[in-house]
């Protein structure tokens, strides 16, 4: 079994912020597998299988700062470890619409990723990153996290989202590895840029 946790924060006012891409993601994920999320608590749940995988999706388990505990019981409610989760969360550090997976690592100042790892005593977890962008000049980052997008914000995100599944879908039956080769490359277009 797989457990693919989408962060952010529970409730309405919350729900079109940027720091809950992750919840978006396993919206997107939970509709193209046909699995039926339901509220339990402040958690939207839902089991199901992909091919010959079973996978248990949830998302908003708590208030993002607060998510490990909760995850934590989860992950022991399914008898699963570190290695079976996937983590799908915002990063400031990625420009908006930019897909990146990484194995392990540091919490780069995001709270819910440092919840998670203080709760579960490692940081050796498959993360799918969405990048949010940076905040303008003297704003501040815990404000810009926590505003609606906006629609033109939404027209980049949208294929960065669609990207992502396909990206759950590529490390569940192929591994992390072949994951991070597949996705962790710049389109054509901003290859050239550079």
């Amino acid at each position: 079994m797989r457990l693919i946790v989408g962060l952010g924060n529970p409730g309405a006012s919350y729900a079109h912020t940027r720091h809950n891409a992750g919840i978006w993601v396993l919206e997107r994920a939970a509709a193209r597998w046909g699995i039926r999320l339901s509220r339990r608590g402040t958690a939207q749940r839902g089991s199901g299988r992909l091919g010959s995988e079973l996978i248990e999706l949830a998302g908003t388990l708590d208030f993002m700062n607060v998510t490990g505990p909760p995850l934590k019981g989860l992950l022991r409610h399914f008898q699963l470890t570190a290695d079976d989760l996937f983590l799908i969360h915002d990063d400031l550090d990625l420009e908006p619409g930019r897909l990146r997976i990484k194995r392990a690592g540091g919490h780069g100042g995001h709270n819910g990723i440092k919840s998670v790892v203080e709760a579960l005593g490692t940081s050796e977890f498959v993360r799918i990153k969405i990048g949010i962008g940076r905040p303008a000049p003297r704003q501040d980052s815990a404000d810009y996290v926590l505003e609606p997008v906006t629609q033109e914000e939404l027209d980049v995100f949208e294929p960065c989202l669609e990207r992502a599944v396909d990206a759950l879908e590529c490390v569940i039956h192929r591994g992390a590895e072949a994951a991070m080769n597949r996705f962790n490359v710049r389109d054509h277009q901003s290859a050239i840029e550079e």
